[in-house]
């Protein structure tokens, strides 16, 4: 039975599957069913070993507890070590609800204090006994003491390594990770609707990659776009010196709510606040304005005309904002939605800030320096890392679940980089022309599954974030895509900026 090989390729011992399937139906409830699977099957969900074990601890033979865990084979030091801390925290718990004292002191001294669990640790575990002993150990009851032994029972199974015992709900485990090996192998992941009953695939006819609908409202060339976080509203910001904020429908029609006229330079970046209730407006080489979404009127003007503004970010209370310039006696500055001055990072040696992002939780700001520098500063500890890249940056963007960011360069290249800083390299992605503007990328999809890139040869680039090598190339457009934009609601739903003064809404061809 031990040796025996199941399943189609015949990879799976048939002793391991029954366990895992008795102990999953014991997690789930199904005891009386686990119980009789045991018996029709000869198989016990729990080791020998671990069996023994338990007799011991719940019989109060700990010399024959301590001396099985010694003789189990396969198991490091620091887990013995472990184990046997478990058994004899518990023996000097008993040996003080009986009044022996003495006995617990010498088995404190020489047996755990031998296990060099750290001093810290035994100190720990003195302090807490002393602690019981005053509360009046002693007159716990047996009851109390058999359920402090069944708990134990639960800690060793934690430390002790399969086969002794199985880590918790393995079953589910290894589903969740068939699971997720299925969609990491779904080149068009588009769909939560996955089933245990057949394999997941999406379909490519699901992926947005035909244009279903063309904004001509703009009368220069579009620059930037950007969908609101709810998914309800698009902005987009042209060389016609306007903003345009557009609804999008339940149908998933695009209309037009707002013109935004106040700028007098081509407005080249927008930001939504993360309520969706304001809206940042960057003019090139100009200030920064804030919109009332609601009513298209302009709230505030932030700068003046000495202050030249690249880029802008909110943080998540939708209170707080901060914006780059490129002039580095400018640097960064922090305002409230108000226009109350917070903060400011500037200063002669401050270079000048080419883009700026703050991730959706609020810890770290991240700017591009000097055109090849990427500075991540965490807010909360201060502390500060640097990436160089080797060419010019061009934009930023961060991913939703706060993990990751990618920036476009000049060499036709996007790199992107973990923010705990754990990567010693990017990863790359290449295939789309970028060699003399500023191109602008995104996350999107479900769970930020995929990178959207405008492109020089006026087509849109997709890649699935495992893939070198883009999955779909998207036609439509006349002359440079400038920027993209993926709904975040709407996985289906993706919009692209173009010098032909048009933005392009794409769906999948079902849509």
């Amino acid at each position: 039975m031990e040796n025996l090989m199941i399943g189609p390729k015949g990879l799976i011992k048939k002793q391991e599957f029954v366990r895992i399937i008795i102990q999953s139906m014991h997690a789930l409830g199904y005891r009386k069913s686990a119980v009789c699977l045991e018996a029709e099957s000869g198989i016990s969900c729990k080791s020998v070993d671990f069996e023994s074990l338990e007799s011991h601890i719940l019989n109060a033979n700990w010399d024959d507890c301590i001396g099985a865990l010694n003789k189990l084979k396969g198991l490091s030091d620091e887990t013995r070590a472990s184990a046997l801390f478990v058994v004899l925290k518990q023996f000097l718990l008993e040996c003080l609800s009986r009044g022996e004292d003495a006995l617990a002191l010498e088995v404190l001294r020489k047996q755990v204090a031998g296990l060099r669990m750290g001093k810290e640790k035994v100190h720990n575990l003195a302090v807490g006994l002393l602690f019981l002993k005053e509360l009046g150990s002693n007159k716990i009851d047996n009851g109390i003491i058999q359920e402090f032994r069944k708990r134990m029972i639960i800690d060793l199974e934690n430390v002790l390594p399969p086969p002794i015992t199985l880590p918790e709900r393995r079953l589910e485990h290894l589903v969740e990770m068939a699971v997720s090996a299925q969609v990491d192998n779904c080149t068009y992941h588009t769909s939560d609707a996955i089933t245990l009953y057949e394999d997941h695939h999406c379909g490519r006819d699901h992926f947005p990659r035909e244009t279903v609908q063309i904004l001509t409202n703009h009368k220069n060339e579009v620059w930037f776009v950007q969908f609101s976080n709810n998914g309800k509203y698009l902005a987009s910001s042209s060389c016609d010196c306007t903003a345009i904020i557009w609804k999008v429908l339940e149908t998933g029609k695009v209309t037009q709510k707002h013109t935004l006229k106040s700028h007098q330079n081509p407005v080249s970046f927008v930001a939504w606040s993360p309520d969706d209730t304001m809206l940042l407006t960057c003019g090139n080489m100009e200030v920064l304005k804030l919109w009332d979404v609601e009513t298209g009127i302009c709230k505030h003007t932030y700068g003046n005309d000495g202050f030249i503004v690249t880029s802008c970010a909110w943080f998540p209370d939708s209170k707080r904002l901060v914006c780059g310039s490129s002039d580095p006696e400018k640097g960064i500055y922090m305002w409230d939605s108000e226009g109350n001055d917070i903060k400011a990072w500037k200063g002669v040696r401050m270079p000048k800030v080419s883009d700026i992002a703050v991730t959706p939780d609020g810890q770290h700001l991240i700017s591009i320096f000097s055109d090849k520098e990427i500075h991540i500063l965490n807010l909360q500890t201060n502390a500060e890392r640097v990436i160089s890249e080797q060419h010019s940056i061009t934009s930023l963007s961060v991913s939703g679940d706060n993990k990751f960011f990618i920036v476009n360069l000049n060499s036709q290249e996007i790199h992107m980089w973990d923010v705990a800083g754990k990567w010693v390299k990017p990863w790359k992605y290449e295939g789309h022309m970028q060699q003399k503007y500023v191109i602008r990328s995104c996350f999107g999809g479900l769970n930020s599954r995929f990178i959207a890139s405008g492109s020089e040869d006026s087509q849109v680039y997709v890649w699935n974030q495992l893939s070198s090598y883009p999955i779909e190339i998207l036609s439509g457009h006349l002359m440079t895509v400038n920027c993209v934009s993926w709904n975040p609601r709407r996985p289906q739903m993706l919009a692209s900026a173009s010098d032909d003064q048009t933005i392009r809404i794409w769906g999948p061809n079902c849509f």
